[in-house]
């Protein structure tokens, strides 16, 4: 049999050789509750999804998720430790939350696989661009309490008078100051009386009869109408991708409803 002191160098070297496993062990942990570990992977997992969400990787962070983790750990032990997981509501909503991460994950992986090319997204925007095109219009009008004012301001017109200089006494001072002038607008920013007066006109033409809204008398003269500028590429690019990904989602619900036996 060995003697004491050449056991007692034996269990040192074996405790001094299990050193590196025992580092290795616990750099994989960020902590360990109740002999269940927290690895480090899910620090730095939780972590990556506060950075994703604007906020810096700091040791302050870090030391607080771990915290996190450690109180969600010491919750969910106690819950185990009531019998929690065996409640049927708590089954359910398990359930639900489970399947919800399945989808989410499906949806995640489909897209990834069937990605948007630019191609695509281009021939989108053409189509954005065509289902919303419209025309600006640039007005001005005078607007006053009675019709028998318009009448007269409409009447002065007709005779020479400068539109800009009669406008001065606009109910609108906005406008009124600018001789009138309202502006390029589409025709949906103005009341519909106002509007339908406007889109009937042809450029450099007035009204021929004073138009009354719920604002007063309005003696109106379209100065031009041009087509309205889309909005850019860059501008509406995000909303197009979302459009484009609902619309392979709901085609490959279609398809697997398809080959599915419901009953």
């Amino acid at each position: 049999m060995p003697s004491t002191s050449l056991s007692l160098r034996l269990a040192k070297l074996a405790a001094v050789a299990l050193l590196p496993v025992a580092s290795a062990v616990f750099a994989q942990n960020a902590a360990v509750v109740n002999s269940k570990p927290i690895t480090t992977q899910k620090v730095d997992d939780f972590v990556a999804m506060l950075v994703a969400q604007g906020q810096p990787d700091t040791p302050e962070l870090r030391a607080a998720v771990r915290e996190e983790l450690i109180a969600r750990e010491l919750f969910t032990q106690e819950a185990a430790r009531k019998g929690l997981p065996r409640n049927t509501e708590v089954q359910n909503q398990l359930a639900v939350v489970r399947q919800d991460i399945l989808i989410r994950a499906l949806i995640r992986d489909y897209l990834k696989e069937n990605p948007i090319s630019d191609a695509e997204l281009a021939s989108a925007y053409e189509s954005f661009k065509k289902d919303n095109s419209a025309q600006e219009y640039r007005a001005r009008h005078i607007l006053v309490e009675t019709e028998d004012e318009a009448k007269k301001l409409l009447a002065e017109l007709k005779n020479g008078a400068a539109f800009e200089t009669l406008a001065k006494a606009s109910k609108d001072p906005g406008s009124g100051q600018q001789g009138g002038d309202l502006g390029w607008n589409t025709a949906d920013t103005f009341v519909k009386e106002f509007s339908d007066a406007m889109v009937a006109l042809e450029k450099g033409k007035l009204a021929e009869a004073p138009v009354q809204s719920q604002f007063g008398w309005h003696v109106i003269r379209l100065d031009d109408v041009r087509e309205a500028e889309a909005p850019s590429l860059e501008q509406v690019g995000p909303q197009l991708r979302q459009q484009i990904e609902r619309q392979r989602l709901q085609s490959l619900q279609q398809s697997l409803r398809a080959k599915a036996k419901i009953e």
